[in-house]
């Protein structure tokens, strides 16, 4: 038996074991991998649930909704309120802390009604090496991570959501709008607004993998350097466009995932 095949074997045991289950569903390929593989195990007594707020992206809640269909998964949307927080909307560095807390509240809400026991993640043995403030809300909530105690790391996740058919197995990460707004710096829904309109508009140039950060009036655009002749090709229509969104200065930077999380020593000394 292959390394990943056993790793399948031992996800399928432990979400088995649960009995019933409710899953912190992004629409992300881990949190896709652990719905699709909880229905297989536990068919309707696993149920997705996706949390619908300013920072989430729409794109994304499209997205979230056809691949739990295309598993015939039970899916559910609830609607969260973070932005609502002042500790989350004067977006300290443990942001994702008060986010997280919001959505757990929620899930465990949803849980209860359902009659089940078990709150899951998409937390993968990977993610526990990145600075991730969400990761004590979900110790805090009690909640499972099966693809950390599987075995399975990023790799592993999207070799076996490959093979079990998830069409979005090289999805790219896809963090919450409000990661583009440097800590320390206010979240409002309209920055949010035009940082999801920005990514919206470079992406029609068939971009995938960017960012958009939000710098007062300045929109640094951030994607792999091999995609720097795109936006050099529609730079002025680019840089039009962000000037009606708010932006009055556009810049490019290569992207690097977590780059604002390099700021966190300064904030700190």
């Amino acid at each position: 038996m292959e390394a990943i095949d056993r790793k399948y074997e031992n996800l399928k045991d432990y979400i088995g074991e649960l009995g019933a289950l409710v899953v912190a569903y992004s629409g992300g390929v881990d949190s896709a991998l652990v719905l699709k593989v909880a229905t297989e195990v536990l068919g309707k007594k696993a149920i997705g649930v996706t949390a619908d707020s300013p920072s989430v992206p729409r794109v994304e809640i499209e997205e979230s909704k056809s691949i739990a269909e295309s598993i015939g998964a039970r899916h559910i949307l609830v609607a969260t309120n973070e932005i609502e927080n002042d500790n989350y909307s004067q977006n300290p560095v443990n942001r994702c802390y008060y986010c997280k807390f919001e959505l757990y509240s929620h899930l465990i809400h949803v849980a209860r009604k359902e009659g089940i026991k078990v709150v899951a993640n998409g937390t993968n043995l990977d993610d526990l090496g990145d600075y991730r403030p969400g990761l004590e809300a979900a110790k805090e909530f009690q909640v499972v991570s099966p693809l950390k105690e599987a075995g399975l790391n990023k790799a592993d996740v999207r070799t076996l959501a490959k093979k079990l058919g998830l069409k979005i197995w090289d999805k790219s990460a896809s963090p919450c709008l409000a990661s583009r707004i440097p800590y320390g710096n206010t979240v409002t829904p309209e920055k949010l607004a035009m940082v999801e309109k920005a990514e919206v508009f470079l992406k029609a140039y068939g971009l995938k993998e960017l960012r958009v950060r939000h710098f007062g009036g300045t929109a640094r655009i951030e994607t792999p350097r091999t995609d720097l002749p795109t936006i050099e090709n529609h730079f002025e229509a680019i840089s039009n466009y962000f000037k009606k969104l708010g932006f009055e200065n556009t810049e490019w930077k290569q992207f690097k995932s977590g780059a604002l999380n390099a700021l966190i020593k300064d904030l700190k000394d």
